[in-house]
């Protein structure tokens, strides 16, 4: 078990953009942080009203977004226009490469969102687009909503890697239950507090777990709850 706590991640405040990495990004660079297994990046960014990221490209990753706060207004080389709200989450597989642009769609408030980047086992795959609501699917339990394509998940992405995530009322256990041999598996506390065994999780820690089977998540408070499982090599 290895602990990210929220005070030592990555942090830049541009002024149109105030964003905190788990991991090495940008303009953030930490040798014993470059990545956890095939999970390389997980940003958690704060949008100004109207501002936001204009078009650019990526290739051969595959991105995951998840509002929190706000509207994102999603465009893309595929020719899809989007707003994604709270309770939907997105995937793109980027492949053999596509540009797109994400803005905050409210003149007046901040927006809120996870982007995470997984990299996938098969480059080159033909670019990809999809999102769905998830609603109330994640109330007091672990809603496993991303996964591989053959896995019969809402969303899919190019990678033998699972993303869940769980609403809990207080003092509530949900167990994560791996999903594959020589995964690990990273839980991060979007709000609220958690333990974990004796490990106790606040606002934005995370953790880090390999060679277990299964891990129970406790809830101290309500909370909101990110589970990433992902190959480790």
């Amino acid at each position: 078990m290895t602990l990210f706590p929220a005070s030592e991640r990555g942090h830049f405040d541009f002024g149109w953009l105030n964003t905190y990495h788990s991991f090495s990004f940008g303009q953030y660079f930490n040798p014993e942080s470059m990545n956890f297994g095939m999970l390389r990046v997980l940003n958690d960014d704060l949008v100004a009203p109207g501002e936001g990221f204009g078009t650019h490209p990526h290739n051969n990753m595959e991105i995951i977004t998840i509002p929190l706060e706000g509207v994102v207004m999603h465009r893309d080389s595929m020719g899809h226009e989007e707003g994604l709200h709270p309770g939907d989450v997105q995937v793109m597989s980027a492949g053999t490469g596509l540009t797109h642009s994400e803005f905050n769609g409210s003149p007046t408030d901040v927006l809120k969102l996870l982007q995470i980047w997984i990299i996938p086992n098969e480059r080159n795959v033909e670019p990809r687009y999809d999102q769905i609501e998830i609603n109330d699917a994640a109330q007091n339990t672990l809603y496993t909503i991303v996964g591989p394509r053959d896995a019969g998940l809402p969303l899919w992405i190019t990678q033998n890697a699972w993303i869940s995530l769980g609403v809990l009322s207080p003092d509530t256990t949900v167990t994560h239950t791996s999903q594959a041999e020589g995964t690990g598996v990273f839980i991060f506390v979007i709000e609220g507090a958690v333990h974990i065994g004796e490990q106790r999780l606040g606002r934005r820690d995370a953790v880090g777990i390999v060679e277990t089977t299964s891990v129970d998540i406790t809830s101290d408070s309500n909370a909101y709850v990110l589970v990433i499982e992902v190959p480790m090599a």
